[in-house]
This record gives C-alpha cells, sequence and structure tokens, in this order.
C-alpha cells in the first residue's frame, strides 16, 4: 500500500484519504506550476471563475475526468454527475461527484477493484471529500 503525507497535519496519510488528497492536489495544480513536472495539474483552475454555461461546465467536467484519469491510477472514473438546483447553479454553487472504482494498488500494476467509491468536488463540499 502507498503511504504519503497529510498536508495539513504531517502525519501519515495512505489508502482511499490518500487518493483523495491526491485528486485534491491533482485538480488544484495548474498545468506547468511544477517545476521538474511541467505536465502536471490540470486545467480546472484556469476555468474557474468563467460564466457558467453549458460548454464551460462541460469542459470543467472533462478537465477533471482527464486530469484524474491522467495522474491518479487508484481511481479509475465510471461516472459524473452534477448536484445543486438551478438557482445554484445560476449563482456559481455547482457541485459534481465522481463516482469510480478504487483500486489501492494501481501503482503497483495490479488493478484489481477493491471497492466503488465516490469523491464529491464542488462547492458545497469546499473541495474534495469522500462520499
Amino acid at each position: 500500500m502507498t503511504a504519503g503525507m497529510d498536508r495539513t497535519t504531517g502525519r501519515v496519510l495512505a489508502g482511499w484519504p490518500h487518493v483523495v488528497q491526491s485528486i485534491e492536489v491533482i485538480l488544484s495544480t495548474p498545468v506547468g506550476q511544477r517545476i521538474m513536472r511541467e505536465w502536471f495539474g490540470s486545467p480546472v483552475p484556469a476555468l474557474l471563475g468563467e460564466n457558467i454555461a453549458p460548454r464551460t461546465f462541460l469542459r470543467f467536467v472533462h478537465a477533471v475526468v482527464v486530469a484524474v484519469e491522467l495522474f491518479e491510477p487508484r481511481f479509475k472514473v465510471r461516472r459524473a454527475a452534477i448536484y445543486g438546483t438551478a438557482e445554484a447553479v445560476r449563482m456559481g454553487a455547482v457541485s459534481f461527484a465522481l463516482y469510480g472504482d478504487y483500486r489501492p494498488r494501481a501503482l503497483q500494476g495490479d488493478f484489481t477493484v477493491e471497492s466503488a467509491r465516490s469523491v464529491i468536488i464542488g462547492s458545497e463540499s469546499a473541495g474534495v471529500s469522500v462520499a
């Protein structure tokens, strides 16, 4: 099992919480920001602040799914769903969930699915959280 460090506490972080933190890092890092890893990150930060229109929202969801697929092999995205009322969307408070398969040994080349999991992304969750 892969372990890392919790970004806020400095304690050891492993398993599903480590995957959730990894997704948060991927989505909050603009492409080109990391030295020696310019290709790492996602276009999500560049899309924040744009008017919510169907085309922009589709670009946003696409950017999230592609970035997670590229940089987090322990979570295989199966579906994305939008949450929130029409009023919340109009005010820019959009949330959506990624549903997929948790593959804890994917970094070692074993893509066996342990369980189905979901990650909620958006303003209701104030970031990325486990659902």
